[in-house]
């Protein structure tokens, strides 16, 4: 590309579009370190959104921008940046490299309409990055590829892009095509070259870096040699991926394709979603405007990207389930806009980026709010109406306020204090609902207490809170354990977590070993009395009987019998010793952890005309079933799950045998899609407390997993006398 000069929007001020055509939503996808953060202020910078000096024109210094979107990209948040380019307003989602902030990027892809992957390098392309793109490719995203850190020493632009080609698109190696070779400079001391500019295969241009400035001018003889013989592939692969066949007759037949017609089936290649041009990007030097490569993607962006006409019609239904049309990208349509981030401001509070599918958000006007509710993660269902406050763009630390905000278009909204991620915003008048995006599952466990009463009395409405802006975090509240569980995605997303609960909400907590749901049952027949008298003056308490304990079949639960005879408990009282058996059976036997899987049978007791009473009878009970704990051999239960774990297929033997030395059964293999295979196992729970984190580990990060409770089974005993002597200990 790169046959027209652009101009850049003006610094400081919101970039504002009056219709969709004018918009492009672009989401950076790449593992930490790869780049992503440093282009987005280098596009920033060659767009004009700052200047030179590294100042808006409001006097907020970049560095407020630079500290804000490192603090995203360490901790974790998805961040909008909008930019304007030859009159195209672009927004810019800078989503997290780490795999603990998967949500915040598949929010960035939702809202997105086209993904630019930033590979390094210097580091090339990780498991995880290949895993985004075959989610991209599965929905028919377009994808195109920026190539960084060509200062390495051991930086090779045409090795990366056929790492990229076999990484991407292995089936079909001319989909992934650079639009622009480098041009490299003298070599250093170390003897590499540096990349000083660009070949443009389309245009036949050369884009001249050296002297710290983009300047443009003729191709040499020798230029133009290896411009020639890298173009003719390029333009067979555009033709070919935009099946415009009667331009593909016209190139065989020797006919000069025009800049752009070439440009427009480029487009066209891009936007299906089977082309994915390679470019190449580096930050400006000292001084200077413009980063190498810069306004070249820009380019890309602004005319080889779709607009957000061209995404699917988006479907949707009324809160109750009900069907409705589905919408399209129409400013005058219907209003339906999705929160796809949320999060709190100490001065504004809550604020949501929306996505606006179609129709026209206005500030101060009343939405109806649309709540698909994940009520195992917090979240609650609601369908309310709320008058949001103002619309604004963000950047940095800035918000620009809007005017309005059309189909196609996002930007922050305040004041929806009901409103979460994934909510759907639509008319009062007439409530519409989008199917939500799927969120992974948090499967890592995380313990807390407060660190003081003080911190106790705040913490419900914290975690409230907490919960309420990511729904890749799931809040149990244990009823075995009696344990406050925050799930999340790995340790880095515990870490975040517990930051937001000090600094956003003032809650301290400490982390505490997490804690399974173990149980205990008897292992053989044993026998109990319970014998509770007492006589203080006045009517004193009388109450004695006799009980047999037996193991049953695991899952039966507690099963109580009545064989007395003679009226040796009297029948008013039956009942209150099955209720004194229960209440000790839940409270647990030798460990103390719950009794199940046994049969309760009274066999015989006595009883006292005055003394005797239904308190009397439930004591007695339960000391009956504690007497016959403590003289039985009691078996350890431990809960089980039901593993699926979804691995390429060159880790299937590390992954099963580090299931096989956490005492897991492999139960079975299958295919899952190409070079992917499902292994499924039972394992114990207590073993896989940190498998999110350990799985990442033996499958460089490519494995996925999911659980399910299966059963409880009996504790190896060598295991089981340890968490004994340690509950003797009361750790």
């Amino acid at each position: 590309m790169g046959a027209t000069s652009h101009q850049a929007g003006a610094a400081g001020r919101a970039p504002a579009a009056d219709r969709p055509s004018s918009l492009r939503n672009v989401v950076l996808v790449g593992h930490s370190g790869a780049g992503k953060t440093t282009l987005v202020e280098a596009l920033a910078l060659t767009a004009g959104a700052v200047n030179r000096a590294g100042r808006v024109e409001d006097g907020t210094a970049v560095s407020d921008y630079d500290e804000i979107e490192h603090r995203q990209q360490r901790s974790v948040q998805l961040s909008l940046v909008p930019v304007e380019w030859a009159g195209i307003k672009i927004n810019i989602l800078d989503t997290p490299g780490y795999a603990d902030f998967v949500g915040e990027l598949r929010a960035g892809l939702r809202a997105a309409d086209a993904a630019l992957f930033v590979v390094s390098s210097s580091d090339g392309i990780d498991g995880a990055t290949r895993m985004v793109w075959d989610e991209c490719a599965a929905v028919g995203m377009p994808r195109a590829i920026v190539v960084t850190h060509l200062e390495a020493a051991r930086a090779d632009y045409a090795q990366m892009t056929t790492v990229c080609g076999e990484n991407f698109a292995a089936e079909d190696p001319d989909a992934v095509i650079p639009l622009y070779l480098p041009l490299y400079g003298p070599p250093g001391p170390d003897g590499h070259a540096p990349v000083a500019g660009l070949l443009g295969l389309l245009s036949r241009r050369v884009y001249d870096y050296t002297s710290g400035e983009r300047v443009e001018r003729d191709p040499e003889p020798a230029e133009l040699s290896l411009i020639s013989d890298a173009r003719s592939r390029l333009i067979e692969g555009i033709i070919a991926e935009s099946e415009d066949e009667s331009l593909m007759d016209r190139y065989l037949g020797g006919e000069d394709i025009d800049f752009k017609t070439l440009v427009d089936d480029l487009e066209r290649a891009v936007a299906r979603g089977t082309f994915h041009p390679v470019l190449m990007a580096a930050p400006a030097a000292d001084g200077a405007r413009q980063g190498l490569g810069t306004v070249e993607l820009l380019e890309l962006i602004t005319g080889g990207f779709p607009t957000p006409l061209e995404r699917a019609a988006v479907s949707v239904t009324a809160p109750d389930g009900a069907d409705r049309p589905a919408v399209t990208c129409d400013p005058d349509g219907p209003l339906v806009a999705e929160v796809v981030k949320t999060s709190s401001d100490p001065y504004v509070g809550r604020v949501s980026l929306v996505r606006v599918f179609s129709g026209t958000l206005r500030p101060e006007e009343t939405v109806h709010v649309s709540g698909h509710g994940l009520t195992d993660r917090g979240h609650e269902d609601h369908d309310v109406d709320e008058r949001i406050g103002t619309l604004t763009s963000p950047f940095g630390k800035q918000q620009r306020t809007l005017t309005q905000v059309i189909a196609g278009d996002l930007a922050c909204v305040a004041k929806l204090t009901r409103a979460e991620t994934g909510d759907t915003l639509s008319a009062k008048d007439r409530p519409l609902l989008m199917e939500p995006w799927p969120m992974p599952d948090p499967l890592l466990p995380l313990a807390i207490a407060a660190h003081s009463k003080a911190d106790e009395d705040k913490l419900s409405q914290g975690l409230a809170r907490l919960v309420a802006e990511d729904p890749t975090m799931r809040l149990e509240q244990n009823p075995d354990t009696h344990q406050v569980v925050l799930w999340c995605l790995g340790e880095a997303h515990q870490d975040v977590a517990l930051e937001r609960l000090r600094t956003r909400y003032g809650v301290q907590v400490d982390p505490v070993p997490h804690k399974v749901s173990l149980r205990e049952t008897f292992g053989a027949k044993a026998a109990g009395r319970g014998r509770h008298v007492k006589q203080s003056g006045g009517h004193g308490q009388f109450a004695i009987c006799e009980i047999e304990v037996e193991p049953l079949p695991p899952g039966s639960g507690i099963e109580f019998v009545d064989k007395v005879v003679g009226g040796a408990v009297p029948r008013q009282f039956i009942p209150s010793v099955e209720k004194g058996v229960r209440t000790q059976a839940a409270r647990g036997g030798a460990a103390g952890y719950p009794l199940v899987d046994v049969r309760i049978t009274l066999l015989d007791g006595k009883a006292h005309s005055v003394d005797s009473s239904d308190a009397a009878f439930q004591t007695a009970g339960a000391l009956a079933l504690r007497e016959a704990a403590a003289e039985a051999r009691i078996h350890l239960l431990e809960p089980v799950a039901e593993l699926a774990v979804l691995v390429p297929d060159e880790y299937v033997g590390p992954v099963m045998s580090d299931l096989a030395g956490r005492r897991g059964r492999v139960v079975g293999t299958e295919q899952a899609g190409a070079g992917r295979t499902q292994v499924r196992a039972e394992i114990p729970e207590i073993e896989i407390d940190r498998y999110a984190v350990e799985l990442r580990s033996v499958s460089h990060g490519t494995g996925r997993f999911t659980r399910a409770y299966a059963r409880h089974e009996p504790m190896p005993p060598q295991i089981a006398d340890k968490v004994r002597e340690q509950a003797e200990k009361g750790t």
